[in-house]
């Protein structure tokens, strides 16, 4: 299969637990920061702030999607994602469960707080 174009296509492209929560977490990007833009990144989603730096991407697995924020985000609520399998900046979330909406709207918050008044880039 070629590399998606759009967010749309690598959405339907998903099996279908997958579409079920990459639309999800694509909807939540759209509430918590509607003037993002949506792009694809390195082939996977991403939510990119009005001035061209990515906020955070997602991306769907085999039994999880994952969402990737900087390293200083995910750190900052180490405590809140002992249930979550996590890496330097990534959080996994399982197929077939609801995603922590309300954590991961404080955690797109902090991202782009951290963005616009500490100056943190992409990685």
């Amino acid at each position: 299969m070629s590399k998606p174009a759009t967010v749309d296509e690598y959405i339907n492209a998903a099996p279908p637990l997958g579409r079920a929560l990459l639309s999800e977490l694509r909807s939540l990007s759209r509430e918590v920061v509607p003037d993002a833009v949506e792009q694809i990144k390195w082939g996977h989603p991403a939510c990119v702030h009005r001035d061209g730096v990515i906020l955070f991407m997602f991306s769907g697995h085999k039994g999880h999607a994952s969402v990737a924020f900087t390293p200083s985000t995910r750190a900052a609520f180490e405590a809140e994602l002992t249930q979550y399998r996590t890496g330097t900046g990534t959080i996994a979330l399982p197929y077939g469960t609801p995603p922590p909406r309300q954590l991961l709207t404080r955690m797109i918050k902090y991202r782009v707080r951290e963005h616009e008044h500490d100056g943190v880039k992409w990685m």
